[in-house]
């Protein structure tokens, strides 16, 4: 087992970690812990992004400019799902072909 940390880290409110972090012991394991936050961050960005546009084209008022900016902003969002949406089933169907069982259990 490698030692990831080979000292002791304290945190603020007195919470210490010691010793080697087990799952941090290679890159994979590591972007296969932030794969889910991130998923959530993007799912949460969509979010945020539609309701913006959705206010934006609701309050326009006839203005022209800004029923535009509002059509832009929405039609970046759901460009922005769809790669996150193409990019989660690219990873699950290679991860099949190849047989990377780490990558198949990533929201198990």
């Amino acid at each position: 087992m490698q030692q990831v940390f080979a000292q002791s880290l304290t945190l603020p409110g007195g919470t210490t970690i010691s010793g080697p972090v087990s799952w941090a012991t290679d890159i994979g394991k590591i972007i296969n812990r932030a794969v889910p936050y991130v998923f959530a961050f993007a799912g949460m960005g969509l979010l945020l992004m539609l309701l913006a546009a959705g206010f934006d084209y609701l309050t326009s008022a006839g203005d022209e400019k800004k029923l535009e900016t509002a059509k832009q902003r929405l039609t970046n969002a759901l460009i922005g799902f769809l790669v996150v949406f193409t990019a989660f089933w690219l990873v699950q169907i290679a991860s099949k072909i190849f047989g990377l069982t780490e990558a198949q259990s990533i929201f198990r």
